[in-house]
């Protein structure tokens, strides 16, 4: 059975790149594509990690997410190396400011814990475990959760807990492999710390979701529909909206069950930081009418929520150089 499931991936993934040949220089043209406001369906991912990196200050990009977005569904990664830069010693203080913050405006949350969570190098270990084992870095992450659920479990303004971040996908990231028992250890954890809903995530393209639907109440897939290739370059994925529902189906995760736990909402950079891509280049995958594109696209899914990957770049460019993207944003929550 692991064999026929290799070869119908394998076989998926050959389909996707002869495609791509023929679809890759062709852009939809419409232009009339018509986006009403839903704030139910549409959030963000919020990385406080990743404004810092790119020269913004992160609490005034969160009230602006708040106060000028109106956004209220988000994701937050609560970063290992951000709580436990010491060995023991948490502080969970700008957390305890966005959780505090977004529930006095009825903000909805999905706590993401783990030590493999989004954003480059995907895993977020403190510095201080780098002489210790891949055991013993487990065991420490184990403590980490624990303590992080405890910490926020009887807040009524989360509603999920995602556990890593595409935990079985390890052909991105600086990560040592994935390792199933591990991390059905962290779900029981927390599992037996919490009831609340637990979202496991996978990638939209690259597997067929079996391990993930074995242990989340709740599959969210991302969904990326213009990438980079070092060989082919810029390429859209030529899979219509069905195919997702079609791999929830195969891997016997129910309509109800089913997020898009991230979904494309900025360029892809081929190399450096983002704010470093040139216009040009940036709306080789992405401008407004590609941003209407994947919202649209995400409908047509008939997943239940749709969680949006870019806001920190779109309150850069808002502040720098282009405001369609924030002005647009404005319109959907």
């Amino acid at each position: 059975m692991k064999t026929s499931y290799k070869i119908i991936g394998l076989t998926f993934i050959v389909m996707l790149i002869s495609l791509s040949i023929f679809t890759r220089i062709f852009k939809n043209n419409n232009k009339d594509i018509k986006i009403e406001r839903n704030p139910e369906y549409f959030g963000i991912t919020y990385s406080k990690k990743y404004a810092e990196e790119i020269g913004l200050n992160w609490q005034e990009v969160y009230l602006a997410i708040l106060d000028d977005l109106k956004v209220k569904n988000i994701r937050l990664p609560i970063y290992w190396d951000e709580i436990e830069n010491t060995k023991g010693v948490f502080d969970y203080s700008d957390y305890d400011f966005m959780i505090t913050e977004g529930a006095k405006r009825n903000v909805n949350f999905v706590i993401n814990i783990g030590w493999r969570l989004p954003r480059w190098p995907e895993c977020h270990a403190p510095s201080w475990t780098n002489t210790e084992s891949v055991e013993s870095i487990r065991s420490d992450t184990l403590v980490m959760i624990k303590k992080t659920v405890n910490r926020y479990k009887d807040n009524s303004s989360i509603k999920y807990w995602q556990v890593e971040n595409e935990p079985f996908l390890n052909t991105f990231g600086i990560c040592p492999p994935s390792n199933e028992e591990f991390f059905a250890q962290e779900v029981a954890l927390v599992k037996s710390l919490d009831k609340r809903p637990v979202i496991v995530s996978g990638p939209g393209e690259l597997n067929l979701w079996l391990k993930e639907a074995k242990y989340g109440d709740i599959f969210g897939t991302t969904i990326y529909r213009v990438i980079w290739n070092k060989t082919i370059g810029y390429m859209k994925y030529p899979i219509p909206p069905w195919f997702y529902a079609a791999k929830a189906w195969f891997a016997s995760i129910k309509p109800d069950n089913r997020v898009i736990i991230e979904l494309q909402a900025e360029p892809w950079v081929p190399q450096g930081k983002i704010i470093y891509l040139s216009q040009n280049e940036a709306k080789y995958s992405f401008d407004v009418q590609q941003f209407k594109e994947n919202l649209q696209y995400a409908l047509d899914t008939k997943f239940n929520k749709a969680y949006l990957w870019g806001v920190e770049w779109w309150y850069w460019q808002y502040k720098h150089d282009d405001q369609s993207f924030w002005l647009f944003a404005r319109e959907l929550f």
